[in-house]
């Protein structure tokens, strides 16, 4: 409904959408876009993981993020990943009209129906309209701010049951760049043992039990 929204506004052509992660960031690393809108929730990539990509290689295309999920911190962890525009999918169609108008100008726009978190200095996040329900927060986003799109990965696989040898073909790297990888994950989230690592993962949302 976005995209036929947008595809009528003079000025602005929607190069592509998909409905994966995967395929749509290797659409925008490729062609380079102006605006990229991303979900957070998407069936093989949070969209956080795409974000921090996006931002990291092509740091020119500006990010709006839409989602049904949102949080009271959620516009201040945005802002962290660079991202410069944020809407609720509950929010009238026409707030992510004006959020791509907004973010294409050079400007920002967050509007979510829930109330700004207040930082420890008792600043004020970015202003948003409060009233509707707060949705469910989202765990997996704090497992995207701690490790790196490829340790994700790797994390997914280890707690899926998968050897380093079986994880390295299946990634296209050497068993050694593997466990290299699965001594980063274990030391950054703090844990000793495969055990504790599965169960960081179910906490976070990477796989299901």
């Amino acid at each position: 409904m976005l995209a036929m929204a947008l595809s009528r506004v003079r000025g602005i052509l929607v190069a592509s959408t998909f409905a994966a992660g995967k395929a749509g960031l290797a659409y925008c690393l490729r062609e380079k876009p102006d605006l990229l809108v991303v979900d957070l929730f998407l069936p093989d990539l949070h969209g956080l993981e795409i974000v921090k990509e996006v931002r990291a290689r092509i740091p020119n295309t500006k990010v709006l993020v839409v989602t049904g999920h949102p949080d009271g911190e959620m516009p201040a962890r945005l802002i962290a990943q660079g991202v410069r525009g944020f809407v609720d999918k509950n929010a009238p169609l026409s707030y992510a009209l004006q959020a791509v108008e907004s973010v294409m100008d050079g400007g920002m726009f967050f509007a979510a129906h829930v109330p700004p978190t207040p930082t420890g200095d008792g600043v004020k996040g970015p202003k948003v309209q409060a009233e509707a329900k707060e949705g469910p927060a989202a765990p997996a986003i704090v497992a995207v701010e701690m490790l790196s799109a490829r340790e994700l990965e790797v994390a997914r696989l280890v707690a899926e049951g998968f050897s380093s040898k079986e994880i390295a073909s299946r990634l296209d790297l050497s068993v050694r760049t593997v466990e290299k990888h699965r001594a980063n994950i274990m030391d950054k989230i703090g844990v000793r043992e495969v055990a504790s690592l599965v169960r960081w993962c179910v906490q976070c949302g990477l796989v299901k039990m």
